[in-house]
């Protein structure tokens, strides 16, 4: 497939963009642009304001870059047109993270201070240190106590502060169910999966990738529609390892950064925390100890989740846990893989896309025993089984 815009063009577009924003906000002070972050969602680049360090982040649109490249939002002429208007709009995805940024930390969660936002631009303060991916894979003996201390200082999201912007202004877009929906429902989803990999992968890998992912999606659509369990919770919703930072070590709270508070199932953060740290190990270079004392943590967090419940409400959870799981691990690998060739993605994207025939083998065997509706907890057996098998090289 030809992207109806090349990456450099793309990049240069978003640079200015965000040099606009900046003299629109600032106005007199000199910029200067440094460091581009790649993504496939939105661009992200370091900028200096009067002296000042600060991250801009540029949407096109609401949508991913993959997206704009791949033409799904029309010409590049018409993206242009139509991001006039959105760039200014209150209800813009970004307008609204900067909204929910304040919201967290009025609620007294610990995240990254937005300074800024307008023309499509957000402007946060930069948060530094290590990532919690970073903390897993340098002591993954302590995997459990550091997404039980993630999860934990997210107990504010239920607060009125927050709660009443996460309904006011939803990011829906970053929700794991509002995604799987949008990329594969309808004669577009059957289109975008047999184009999977096309600029990625050498034909054999692709065509073996599509024949799986197609009876996965298949399967998923099915179990998705299993009811809740309860009433819907205020969600972080984009809780990933690589958006939580431990500035002051592995010891002290976390900060966040890029929230996508919406209202879902209580399991679903969970379930995006657990799918993000399955393909970071499976997408980093192999621990001395192997994946075992990760995937323990994961299950301790996990039991402990259910350790309250009874037997029958156990295995609703967990079976609406695992779905969840494979359905974020489908979202972002099929993002991975449809990216032109031109667009930089993130060191562990493009390690998973050279590890995606073990990510596939993960999502085939754990979806077909749930839609065999074999028991939940051997489904989740499985299912750390073969992230273990994923992640061993």
């Amino acid at each position: 497939m030809i992207p109806v815009v090349d990456t450099e063009a793309l990049s240069g577009y978003c640079a200015g963009q965000i040099e606009h924003a900046a003299a629109s906000l600032w106005p007199g002070q000199d910029t200067v642009l440094g460091g581009h972050a790649p993504s496939v969602t939105g661009y992200v680049q370091q900028i200096a304001v009067g002296g000042r360090p600060l991250f801009a982040k540029h949407s096109l649109l609401g949508v991913s870059l993959v997206s704009v490249m791949r033409g799904s939002c029309g010409s590049w002429e018409k993206v242009k047109t139509e991001q006039r208007a959105y760039g200014t709009s209150p209800t813009s995805l970004l307008a609204r993270e900067a909204a929910q940024l304040d919201a967290l930390a009025a609620g007294g969660l610990a995240v990254a201070r937005a300074v800024g936002c307008g023309d499509g631009v957000l402007f946060t303060a930069p948060v530094t240190g290590p990532t919690l991916a970073d903390l897993v894979f340098k002591s993954p003996e302590r995997t459990g106590e550091l997404l039980t201390r993630t999860l934990g200082a997210l107990e504010v999201l239920q607060r009125p502060v927050v709660a009443e912007q996460a309904d006011r202004s939803a990011i829906t877009e970053r929700g794991i169910d509002a995604t799987f929906r949008r990329k594969f429902n309808g004669i577009s989803g059957r289109a975008y999966l047999d184009q999977l990999g096309d600029a990625r992968l050498d034909d054999r890998t692709r065509r073996g990738v599509a024949i799986v992912l197609r009876q996965v999606v298949a399967r998923l659509l099915k179990l998705r529609l299993a009811p809740p369990l309860g009433a819907a919770q205020v969600l972080y919703g984009d809780l990933k390892p690589e958006h939580v930072l431990f500035p002051d070590g592995p010891d002290e709270l976390p900060v966040f950064i890029d929230p996508g508070l919406q209202r879902g199932p209580e399991h679903a953060d969970t379930a995006k925390l657990v799918s993000r740290t399955v393909l970071a190990l499976i997408a980093a270079p192999p621990l001395s100890s192997g994946p075992a004392a990760v995937l323990d943590g994961v299950e301790a967090v996990v039991h402990e989740q259910l350790r309250p419940m009874g037997r029958a409400l156990r295995g609703l959870y967990l079976r609406r846990l695992l779905v969840t799981w494979l359905m974020d691990t489908t979202n972002i690998t099929t993002t991975y893989l449809s990216a032109p060739a031109g667009l930089p993605l993130p060191e562990h994207a493009g390690a998973l896309v050279e590890r995606v025939e073990a990510v596939c083998t993960l999502l085939d065997r754990v979806s077909a025993l749930l839609l065999a509706d074999a028991d939940a907890a051997a489904a989740w057996r499985l299912a750390l089984h073969q992230a273990a098998k994923a992640a061993l090289r």
